[in-house]
């Protein structure tokens, strides 16, 4: 079912100030298709929490409307609406056996003994639970607990899943098992999802669509590529992943690409959010694994920019340097792959720095 979120406004008052108010959401328009994946990722007091709980109906907007599969639910009880949380606390009842566990849902709505029994080996064969039919919670490890509540939710087959979190107790070898094996049940059920994360990795790896928010605005709404490689600010730049600001002057525009200059010479910046005209200033966002390094030889090609390796550091399959470039505020960052065969640059060397059209991708500056 389809999933839409019309102005949405929320706003909490202080008990003891009631004119004091704080916004959580403020006016945040979505439509989320059917069988798609959406994840509200930003930090935390964002308002993504908030914005799920207005979904299952555990939260009332103080303005806006939501709808799930055409028909406005605003109004109803989070019983009413047919949807499934998957909490962070597992929330599993500790004195059921796993199957009994799974089977609360279909038990409640009165579906026979045999009717249970069959939708529950359904489901435990696709999420490999089937031998942990008889065990009860206090033997199972955290991902197969969290695997349980997963079963759990999604048995009745609800409308839209809602994810609070779920991988957060988790240590980072379960979170990275669990974030693909999420992925690949909700792609089998093919349930609409709404995941709520601050973990950006987590977020790239679950995501059909990520919804970016700070301090309960909308800062940009699309695929991972698009949120990684071409942010529509500097928040959504500087929240996801590492990245380098290099400010730049826009001098005209060829063959679909905007000529930009920096310090050492005239690139090419194949995206840019805005339009931009000659003169004007702005920033470009370039991921450190986009850009060449090379050492500076007397006579030898410069790059678009200059500079010196403040800080090298060796983590097998990748060097990360830092570097220092003149009208750079901060050091540029750069990664560079397999050191056995590319060698070390030196903490100290002179360094030439290039990057190509489609890295390069401009924003306004802030």
């Amino acid at each position: 079912m389809s999933v839409r979120l019309e102005a949405i406004h929320k706003y909490f008052s202080d008990p003891d100030q009631p004119d004091n108010r704080v916004t959580a959401v403020e006016d945040m328009t979505l439509e989320i298709q059917e069988g798609e994946m959406v994840t509200f990722l930003g930090p935390s007091g964002c308002g993504k929490t908030t914005t799920l709980r207005i979904v299952s109906g555990f939260e009332a907007p103080n303005s806006g409307t939501v709808w799930i599969g055409g028909k406005e639910v605003s109004h109803l009880p989070p019983n009413k609406r047919d949807t499934s949380m998957v909490f962070q606390s597992y929330a599993i009842f500790p004195h059921l056996s796993v199957g009994q566990n799974i089977g609360f849902g279909p038990e409640l709505r009165g579906m026979n003994k045999k009717q249970i029994k069959d939708a529950v080996m359904e489901v435990m064969e696709v999420m490999n639970l089937t031998d942990l039919y008889h065990r009860s919670p206090d033997q199972l490890s955290g991902g197969q607990q969290q695997r349980v509540a997963l079963a759990r939710a999604v048995i009745n087959r609800p409308k839209v899943l809602l994810f609070d979190e779920p991988l957060s107790n988790l240590d980072a070898k379960l979170r990275e098992q669990m974030r693909l094996e999420i992925r690949r049940i909700q792609k089998t059920f093919g349930i609409t999802s709404i995941y709520v994360t601050h973990d950006q990795s987590e977020a790239m790896t679950v995501s059909d669509r990520i919804v970016v928010m700070d301090k309960g605005r909308v800062m940009q709404v699309g695929t991972p590529f698009e949120i990684y490689s071409r942010p529509a600010n500097y928040f959504v730049a500087d929240f996801i992943g590492r990245v380098n600001f290099i400010p730049c002057t826009v001098v005209g525009a060829t063959d679909g690409a905007l000529n930009v200059q920096y310090q050492g010479g005239i690139g090419d910046a194949g995206s840019a959010e805005g339009s931009f005209s000659a003169g004007d200033s702005a920033l470009t966002v370039v991921r450190p694994e986009s850009l060449r390094l090379a050492k500076t030889e007397a006579g030898g090609p410069k790059g678009l920019l200059s500079g010196v390796v403040e800080k090298q550091v060796y983590i097998g399959a990748t060097v990360e340097y830092e570097i220092v470039v003149p009208g750079v505020e901060t050091p540029i960052q750069a990664v560079t792959f397999n050191p056995v065969e590319e060698g070390f640059i030196e903490t100290g060397s002179s360094v030439e720095i290039d990057f190509g059209m489609k890295a390069a991708h401009l924003i306004p500056v802030q």
